[in-house]
């Protein structure tokens, strides 16, 4: 995303958000929310939606409390090659999905991800939710997980 488009981009998220403050609107504000960086790269807070995809969420928070990481540095070109290092030696299960946090599209993934089954409408319904909010955001932007 160039500077002009994120610029822009922001600047609406802080007109939506102070329009439904002040005139006491719910409307749902935007998932991907710009956060500081302490790095010099961006940074790009995703608020993951629980609440519609219930196994996939437990499962991501789970895996960071453990340790992994709540943040993915997309990394579209390794995708294959790390859902291959990650899923190696786990066995396909009837009826289920091998989900892997952190994803195979995070530098973050590959060997060593943490595994979890769970159920295949979760799973692949959380993996297009994710893809389409991050399908403009460019290969090495850092990408924070939040859930509420």
């Amino acid at each position: 995303m160039n500077a002009k488009k994120f610029i822009t981009s922001l600047i609406i998220i802080v007109l939506l958000s102070l329009a439904a403050y002040w005139f006491g609107e719910n409307e749902e504000l935007p998932s991907q929310i710009p956060a500081p960086s302490t790095n010099g790269s961006e940074v790009v807070r995703l608020e993951f939606p629980a609440d519609r995809y219930p196994e996939t969420a437990k499962h991501i928070q789970e895996a960071i409390k453990s340790g992994e990481s709540a943040v993915c540095t997309i990394d579209r070109n390794e995708a294959e090659e790390n859902r291959k290092e990650s899923l190696k030696g786990v066995p396909t299960k009837k009826g289920y999905d091998r989900d892997e946090w952190p994803m195979a599209m995070c530098a973050e993934g590959g060997a060593g991800a943490d595994i979890e089954y769970i159920t295949p409408s979760d799973n692949r319904g959380a993996g297009s939710w994710v893809g389409n909010q991050l399908d403009d955001i460019a290969d090495g932007t850092r990408v924070e997980f939040i859930f509420r």
